[in-house]
């Protein structure tokens, strides 16, 4: 099948966004990013300096200022039309995202369709303050009492490489709808889908410096945090990173909505219809190539049942068509980066030492592949929850079967074996035993009969345990970590 044509070939060097104005940087750090898919180099990004990343911060505040003199109505008005603008670059976005992470263009439609969903969201939350607000009169004699929320003031955003876009969404619609401006730091490995999302978002008229954009990393982002204008941060990546950013703002006495690693256990109950639920499975699974948080590791198998879903899950991995995303015929695209695909491939060797056997191998390929980032779904077997790789996120399209006995066993594996709690999910046909396993894990994501639990953006991500860290949840919960509560206490008689 032919190739959806791509937006550019070559982006030429991405520039940074500080106060409504794309400048380039001064930095003499400069990298390639690729696409995943080919290998093959397609824009360059500089890594800012102090100086630029400082200016970012001062715009940040200036279109904080901004911000505050813009109306509520005037706010909601123009969240509507970037939700309007995101539908009319919806092609393009998809193409980019797939272009620059190497996900299918199935996966970037449905990414691109959260996030606009995440700007209706915000539309909601920006009218839902006038709700939240309470006015009581004559509380006492003559005196009236009324509670305002009011927008803190700029943020640092950082967004991983796994969701560029969605992760975008999760935070920066609302902090535009609480009245807060932001910084915005992409990660490293697909600026490309930040910028565009940047620009597009750009198109609805938000006073300069409302949105800003800088490509950092670590001590830029520390940087910018440790600003006194920065009030806090939103955060999606890595717990190991999340709880230094949590402990720093911990120190400087800022708000903070952090979001970390999985380890997400599918269970599968002897009553199910096996060949119903196997796509299910698959997509849990192997979905983006494995590199998202909601998706599972561990495939744990309660009764009778395990040969028969080994053999129907292991036929339809091998069934997955591989290439780039941008052929819509293809089921799984290329890791997005070569880092995190040799990461995987690690983690592979590493639970066969520990005594896992494996049934489907994703690391043999055909000549064709080898100039992308491409690694096949890999299943493995013989595991058990006492064992690292049962433990530890894999970050990659792998499953591990593993044996059980029984739910009360299972529940008691996925609250105890790790302190990640971020999701988990069953396959079942009965409401009792769904029902109780809903109640007793001890995860934020619950699913049951989906293969990945992916809340709606109305609702917050509920990670728990080392999955989260921080006061408010991404998503519409964010509004909590935008805004601050003021009473006003008045007597006029």
């Amino acid at each position: 099948m032919a190739l959806l044509p791509e937006v550019k070939p070559y982006y030429g060097k991405l520039r940074l966004l500080i106060g409504g104005e794309w400048v380039d940087s001064e930095s003499s750090i400069i990298q390639d990013t690729p696409n995943p898919a080919t290998g093959e180099v397609i824009a360059q990004y500089p890594t800012a300096t102090k100086q630029e990343a400082r200016a970012a911060v001062e715009a940040a505040q200036k279109g904080f200022e901004a911000l505050s003199k813009i109306a509520l109505r005037e706010r909601a008005r123009m969240l509507f039309d970037m939700r309007q603008k995101f539908e009319e670059h919806f092609s393009d976005l998809t193409r980019v995202l797939t272009q620059d992470h190497g996900r299918t263009i199935k996966e970037s439609i449905g990414s691109v369709r959260r996030v606009i969903e995440n700007i209706e969201s915000a539309c909601s939350a920006a009218y839902g303050l006038v709700s939240r607000n309470e006015h009581l009169d004559n509380l006492a004699n003559g005196i009236d009492m009324w509670l305002t929320w009011e927008p803190l003031g700029p943020f640092l955003i950082i967004t991983p490489s796994n969701i560029p876009m969605h992760a975008w969404s999760s935070f920066v619609p609302y902090a535009l709808a609480a009245g807060c401006s932001v910084v915005v730091s992409p990660s490293r490995q697909d600026p490309i889908a930040a910028e565009y999302i940047a620009r597009v978002a750009l198109e609805a008229g938000w006073p300069p410096g409302a949105i800003n954009l800088v490509h950092g990393g670590r001590e830029i982002n520390n940087y910018i945090l440790e600003q006194p204008e920065i009030q806090g941060l939103g955060f999606i990546g890595s717990s190991h990173a999340g709880w230094d950013l949590f402990k720093l703002c911990g120190q400087l006495g800022k708000n903070s909505s952090i979001n970390g690693n999985g380890k997400n256990t599918v269970v599968i109950m002897p009553d199910v219809d096996v060949g119903k639920i196997v796509p299910f499975v698959r997509q849990g699974c192997f979905g983006m190539t494995g590199q998202r948080c909601l998706g599972s590791d561990n495939v744990v198998v309660i009764g009778d049942i395990y040969d028969e879903f080994k053999e129907k899950f292991v036929q339809d991995a091998r069934n997955m068509k591989l290439g780039y995303g941008l052929d819509e015929s293809t089921a799984m695209g290329p890791y997005c980066s070569r880092a995190g695909m040799e990461k995987v491939a690690a983690w592979v060797e590493r639970s066969v030492g520990e005594g896992a056997r494996i049934v489907q191998d994703g690391r043999i390929l055909p000549p064709e592949l080898k100039k992308g980032y491409f690694m096949g779904p890999t299943i493995l077997e013989n595991l058990h929850p006492d064992m690292n790789s049962a433990k530890e996120e894999a970050f990659g399209a792998v499953a591990g079967l593993i044996r059980a006995d029984s739910l009360d066993q299972v529940i008691e594996w996925i609250n105890t074996k790790t302190d990640l709690g971020h999701s988990a999910c069953i396959m079942t046909e009965s409401g009792k035993v769904a029902r109780k396993f809903a109640r007793e894990v001890n995860v934020g994501n619950v699913g049951i009969n989906v293969g990945v639990p992916q809340p709606y953006a109305f609702f917050p991500l509920g990670s728990k345990r080392k999955s989260f860290f921080g006061g408010a949840k991404s998503r519409m919960a964010s509004m909590r970590l935008f805004l601050d509560e003021k009473t006003v206490t008045a007597r006029w008689v």
